[in-house]
């Protein structure tokens, strides 16, 4: 798995991805539509795609993680987007967490296991907060489902921003201006976002050698956060086929066995 190629990016993150409380400095709040897509997961029959999964886990590792928190994930999830047991174990030890305490009473830090919970950015709120502006950066794991639009949104939120305020919004508010450290960002509620825009040309190559388009990136950890918020989304589908299923089954030999006792009244 490649990492980034730059500091500036790292540093970017530090400044704090907020898909946070939206700032309220626009008088409009029209949005252009959501870039819908087309995912694998969509529909009766939506099925997630393995190997997108593992593509947006790199993006999260190598863009998101160093601010934001995937709460209620374990490392050993992993194995359910197609990571073997001993690939999990490896990406697992690239990572430290603290335990303890030892024998003489010390906390202590060691390589992650597959048991442990995937390692948050930050040691707590406080900290997270003095990082980022004042703003706790959201836990990624329920991004999907806390927002209207789910993963196109994400999709959406993470390539629209843009250089300078659009024509579109200062005809709506022409006394519209962003507050020193926000990017304009078509999607987000108000417009002014505290997270500089992350997926540029460059900043990541794909280990299965898929080009790393910032288009592609979105895609892939849009699909992740899907799966981290809905990892049994396909058992629950394949639960719902059954039990359709056997409701029309039922029915049928419902109508049959009305027809049988009542054959003898007509």
């Amino acid at each position: 798995m490649k990492t980034l190629t730059g500091v500036a990016t790292a540093a970017a993150f530090a400044a704090g991805l907020a898909l946070a409380a939206p700032t309220a400095q626009a008088a409009g709040g029209e949005h252009p539509p959501l870039k819908t897509q087309n995912w694998t997961f969509e529909g009766v029959f939506g099925t997630y795609d393995e190997a997108q999964l593992q593509r947006g886990w790199e993006v999260y590792t190598n863009v998101c993680k160093s601010c934001h928190a995937l709460d209620y994930m374990y490392y050993r999830n992993l194995e359910q987007i197609g990571y073997s047991e001993d690939e999990v174990k490896e990406i697992a030890a690239s990572f430290e967490t603290e335990d303890g305490p030892d024998e003489w009473g010390e906390m202590f830090m060691r390589p992650a296991e597959p048991l442990d919970p995937i390692i948050e950015p930050y040691e707590n709120d406080a900290i997270a907060m003095l990082a980022n502006g004042g703003v706790v950066p959201p836990n990624l794991s329920v991004m999907t489902r806390a927002r209207d639009g789910g993963a196109d949104y994400v999709y959406s939120l993470l390539l629209g921003y843009e250089d300078s305020v659009p024509e579109w919004v200062l005809e709506a508010d022409p006394n519209f201006e962003l507050a020193p450290g926000k990017s304009f960002n078509s999607y987000f509620p108000g417009y002014a976002i505290s997270m500089p825009q992350q997926l540029f040309e460059g900043i990541l190559e794909y280990s299965d050698g898929t080009p790393a388009t910032p288009q592609q990136m979105a895609k892939d950890v849009s699909a992740f956060l899907q799966w981290a918020a809905e990892p049994e989304l396909e058992d629950r589908k394949t639960l719902g086929r059954y039990v359709l299923v056997f409701l029309v089954v039922f029915t049928a030999l419902l109508y049959a066995y009305k027809r049988e006792i009542w054959k003898d009244a007509h």
